[in-house]
């Protein structure tokens, strides 16, 4: 497909908002492109112009659209974790996030329709938790660099253990409702960081 103009851009963009809002409304199962259509006001033509490949690759735009919304969720206080008080903040916004999305997770259900080995579903995990990862490592080294964290942490795997816990957290969530686990993991996580300090 061609470069779009700011208003293709702007008219793919409402269909993939149109799209994950069907979806969460409705589910990815039953959703149809007519239903998607329907929503956003787009005719067949227009539909297929700007996802040429049909649902699959309109779910896979919506799973990139929702996988940016995890990480724009937790700004400003991801990218600035710069004392406890931001670790802390940061926590809670995570907390509250999943908290308020439940056991229905958009994302999770996106990336099972796709199924894990379509290459375009596994590249927007891994960007997700490679981006996701690196913020968090990067805290780490701030926080070393106060003097808040010890130099003897190895940021990249302190962060690597807190976003595995972060994960495990949310999927024993999905499956019982019980948010507890996620709150465990990030406190304990956290706790054990500040417990290093020089």
């Amino acid at each position: 497909m061609s470069p779009l103009t700011a208003k293709g851009a702007a008219t793919r963009q409402r269909i993939i908002e149109g799209a994950a809002a069907e979806i969460r409304a409705r589910g990815v199962a039953v959703t149809t492109l007519d239903d998607i259509r329907a929503r956003t006001g787009t005719s067949k033509s227009q539909l297929f112009h700007y996802f040429p490949d049909g649902k699959d690759q309109l779910l896979l735009a919506v799973a990139q659209h929702e996988a940016d919304a995890v990480l724009a969720d937790q700004q400003p206080h991801l990218g600035a974790l710069d004392s406890w008080a931001a670790w802390q903040r940061w926590r809670d916004v995570v907390v509250d996030r999943y908290r308020h999305q439940g056991q229905f997770c958009p994302l999770s259900v996106l990336m099972s329709e796709l199924g894990r080995t379509t290459p375009g579903a596994q590249r927007v995990t891994a960007e997700l938790l490679r981006q996701w990862h690196g913020d968090i490592e990067r805290g780490v080294r701030i926080m070393q660099a106060d003097g808040g964290v010890s130099g003897q942490v190895d940021p990249h795997r302190a962060a690597a253990a807190l976003l595995a816990g972060i994960q495990g957290g949310v999927g024993i969530l999905l499956a019982t409702g019980d948010i507890g686990f996620l709150e465990a993991a990030l406190d304990t996580g956290i706790a054990t960081l500040r417990e290093t300090a020089d």
